[in-house]
């Protein structure tokens, strides 16, 4: 009815869709957002949104009973050349707080903020921990900025490591001044005095499991960080890291160095600590009135208490993240948004969620070499879909957009004569069995070889909490998703029970679009496998094998135990 609408009058132009489509109803439950730079891309994704597609520019998502937004900060990692520069013309406030940080360092550092980004001749390499740190304070402090101007605020901040810095700026403990003077006057001590002497490296391990490996290096290697459940950084001599690395390697255990040459959040740090405190005496932090979460205390915190010593304390002591992410679930919040410019910690803040049981939504900003104001817009339209307060009339005030009368409801009308219509959707008119599950339409039994086939379509749109399984920004059908699947398929040979199952490759779910599914039990109706690939590929086209099992006959009930 809306595409309908504007295409029968002209004098509608895309900012009037974007602001019409962007604007909902704050009661209903599914939303949906597209962001294109045209007339005919905006119309494209409507009658996409129709058909049930997911292309690039169609976002949408179900929209959660708690609106309030908690602002993420990583440390050091998510930097990239150019960060931040195409919103500098984009957003105005985006602008005016990034000229409010550049000039809050110009009395601690000999470089220009603009030459750093633009990678100027004769600007210092970004990649210099006296240099990126301040740089991505500056950036997340602003993007912090973009996203309130949008009408997001944050009910809460959580920092990780110097991120704490920007999550006490913009929750208002910290004045610039003060915040730019402890990332860049402690960043250059790190430089002066801890770099070259040691190293940092993130391991697919428990936090448990990696303290009982580190205790065969006797002090050499520490704990510094854990992010989720099975994802930790571990810092300590660099050769000491190599000897853990060939270890990981035989036990066949990720993990991947930190390009970096200093061990934060390690012994080394006690090293500095004199040298700390004077160097940033006379900080004057302040009560915020948005709550702090901190991961040095893995909880609520005064922030009156953000004083020199705090900062020596979050640089020396093990980043408690996962721990603080609990708390942050524990009171109620389910809604991440990470102002960086490339999301780090949406992976292991999505581990804890999952194992804490609750379906949180993870929103980045930007991403590594996009930093586009389209991305930007994306990434408000993946906030407000899932339920965030997004301020469509302020985002576009001054623009020339406006409301667009559309009908309330549908129009309806009765024929008189009967129609007849063929039932093409149902699986028996198709010579199928219904499956009678969300995730399986149809079964069908192979001639000739006595196996069953089931079949199925997964996509965002039809499955949108499907999109909760999300890491990293990566949508990963739900290990528990195959097992339902084999169940299922066991059922309708008379099998009830999953003897094992072994998932051989993740299934990835598109952002857009979907995947057809099929479930194979072999002639022995014993064996069962789970295949998948892109709907939209040739007909002869390949299918990926994700699982593989066996199963069994369904045991016997187990006896009623009266109660005692």
């Amino acid at each position: 009815r809306i595409a309908a609408h504007l295409r029968a009058h002209d004098d509608v132009d895309e900012l009037d869709v974007a602001a019409s489509l962007a604007r909902g109803r704050a009661a209903l439950e599914h939303r949906a957002v597209i962001v294109d730079t045209g007339r005919d891309g905006l119309l494209a994704g409507l009658d996409a949104l129709t058909a049930g597609k997911s292309p690039a520019s169609v976002v949408t998502g179900v929209r959660r009973g708690d609106p309030r937004a908690v602002f993420v900060f990583p440390g050091q990692g998510s930097q990239w050349q150019g960060m931040g520069v195409d919103l500098l013309s984009y957003s105005p406030a985006f602008a005016t707080r990034f000229g409010e940080c550049a000039k809050a360092l110009e009395p601690y550092v000999e470089w220009d903020l603009l030459d750093v980004l633009h990678g100027a001749s004769g600007a210092p390499p970004l990649d210099d921990v006296d240099v990126v740190q301040p740089v991505l304070w500056a950036v997340m402090v602003s993007l912090a900025e973009a996203w309130r101007a949008a009408g997001v605020e944050p009910a809460a901040v959580v920092g990780h490591s110097q991120g704490e810095i920007a999550a006490a700026c913009v929750a208002g403990a910290l004045s610039l001044e003060d915040g730019a003077r402890v990332v860049a006057l402690r960043s250059r001590i790190i430089r002066q005095d801890l770099a070259g002497r040691g190293g940092m490296m993130s391991v697919a391990l428990p936090a448990d499991r990696t303290a009982e490996l580190l205790a065969d290096w006797d002090g050499r290697l520490q704990l510094a960080v854990v992010n989720g459940p099975g994802s930790v950084v571990v810092c300590g001599e660099p050769e000491a890291l190599d000897e853990l690395r060939s270890r990981l390697d035989t036990d066949d255990v990720q993990a991947r160095r930190i390009p970096v040459d200093y061990a934060s959040h390690s012994v080394f740090v006690e090293e500095i600590r004199s040298r700390l405190l004077t160097e940033l005496t006379g900080l004057a932090p302040r009560t915020s009135s948005v709550p702090f979460y901190s991961t040095v205390t893995a909880g609520p915190l005064d922030t009156a208490g953000l004083d020199v010593e705090y900062w020596y304390t979050n640089l020396r002591q093990p980043v408690r993240f996962e721990e603080t992410t609990r708390a942050l679930l524990d009171d109620g919040f389910e809604i991440f948004i990470e102002a960086s410019p490339h999301p780090g910690l949406l992976a292991g803040l999505g581990e804890t969620a999952e194992s804490a049981g609750v379906a949180a939504a993870l929103v980045g900003t930007l991403r590594r070499k996009d930093g586009s104001p389209r991305k930007f817009l994306t990434s408000l339209a993946e906030a407000y879909v899932r339920g965030a307060d997004v301020d469509w009339e302020t985002r576009f005030a001054g623009s020339g957009a406006r409301r667009v009368d559309l009908p309330t409801y549908p129009f309806q009308r009765k024929r008189y004569w009967l129609e007849v219509t063929e039932h093409t959707g149902d699986p028996l008119a198709n010579g199928q069995v219904s499956a009678d599950h969300p995730l399986l339409g149809a079964a069908v039994s192979v001639a000739g070889t006595g196996g069953v086939l089931l079949t199925g379509r997964l996509s965002l749109s039809t499955q949108p909490w499907l999109a909760d399984h999300a890491v990293g920004g990566t949508v990963l059908f739900p290990g528990s998703g195959f097992v339902e699947l084999a169940i299922r398929a066991g059922d309708e040979v008379g099998r009830g029970r999953v003897d094992e199952l072994t998932l051989e490759t993740p299934l990835v779910l598109p952002e857009r679009g979907g995947v057809a599914v099929q479930v194979v039990v072999d002639a022995d109706l014993r064996t069962v496998s789970v295949h998948s690939r892109p709907e939209d590929v040739p007909a002869g086209a390949a299918w990926t094998r994700h699982a593989r099992g066996t199963l069994a006959e369904a045991g016997p009930e187990p006896a009623h135990e009266p109660a005692p």
